[in-house]
């Protein structure tokens, strides 16, 4: 596996000279309307006995280690609603893995298909579209935007602390043109389209170890400012139309997190 890290940068610039990318800091398209948060499963086993405020807070604080060891909450908002919603070190996204792929193993081998990539997998939660380029290759753009406050944060946690934001993702170093993958990523004020961080990377193919070999892309958003609501999540990644279909980049174990500065 490979690692394409920019750790704790503010902000982010593309790769350069790469043709079929931006060469600027592109602005968000419209954000897609963020999801309800799911309801937590239920394992069908006897509901047991609901831990009492300062249980939980106790809990919590043990578990995430807030800067000064406390944290003051809002009022309406209580230790057992967070213990249940668990806003901190949580994936944000839905369905970070859609096609079920394993990142310690060699990515499957596939063929080249005109079947639909949404009956590929459990792709809930993505906006899905096609961007078509010139030599029989395009790219497949997949998009989330994640309500901050309907994820169980707190405006005071957001503008006041601003804790660490950390995207992740892995992609397919599938070969199929110099660059094969782009990620975007803009934290958005309340309105969803005033851009107080942003974040570009479109890393060219290394041809360091086998082909199909997972890459990793991570980067840290801190001290980026008060207004931070949603976080806009969109990345590419490169196909090719072959005999028989189109080959596809596959990228999978996306993730948006919030977590206090180690």
């Amino acid at each position: 596996m490979e690692e394409v890290r920019d750790g704790h940068a503010h902000g982010g610039g593309m790769e350069p000279e790469e043709p079929g990318s931006p060469r600027e800091p592109p602005s968000p398209p419209p954000a897609p309307s963020p999801l309800s948060p799911s309801a937590p499963e239920s394992p069908g086993l006897p509901t047991p006995e609901p831990p009492s405020e300062a249980h939980a807070r106790r809990l919590l604080l043990a578990e995430w280690g807030p800067p000064g060891g406390s944290l003051e909450l809002p009022r309406g908002l209580t230790w057992k609603l967070l213990l249940l919603r668990r806003p901190l070190y949580r994936n944000l996204l839905r369905s970070p893995n859609p096609e079920g792929i394993n990142i310690y193993e060699p990515a499957p081998v596939t063929h080249p298909t005109w079947q639909s990539l949404e009956t590929l997998g459990n792709f809930r939660g993505w906006y899905i579209k096609t961007e078509k380029l010139q030599h029989n290759l395009s790219w497949t753009v997949k998009q989330q935007c994640v309500d901050l406050l309907a994820e169980g944060l707190w405006e005071e946690l957001l503008d006041d602390q601003q804790p660490d934001i950390t995207v992740m993702d892995w992609y397919e170093d599938s070969r199929l043109d110099t660059c094969v993958y782009e990620l975007h990523v803009w934290l958005l004020a309340a309105d969803r389209c005033t851009i107080i961080a942003q974040h570009h990377v479109a890393p060219r193919t290394s041809k360091k170890g086998p082909p199909s070999h997972w890459v990793q892309v991570s980067h840290v958003f801190r001290q980026y400012g008060p207004g931070v609501r949603f976080v806009h999540f969109l990345h590419k990644t490169k196909n090719r139309v072959e005999p028989g279909g189109l080959r596809r980049t596959r990228v999978t174990d996306s993730s948006v997190s919030v977590q206090f500065r180690e």
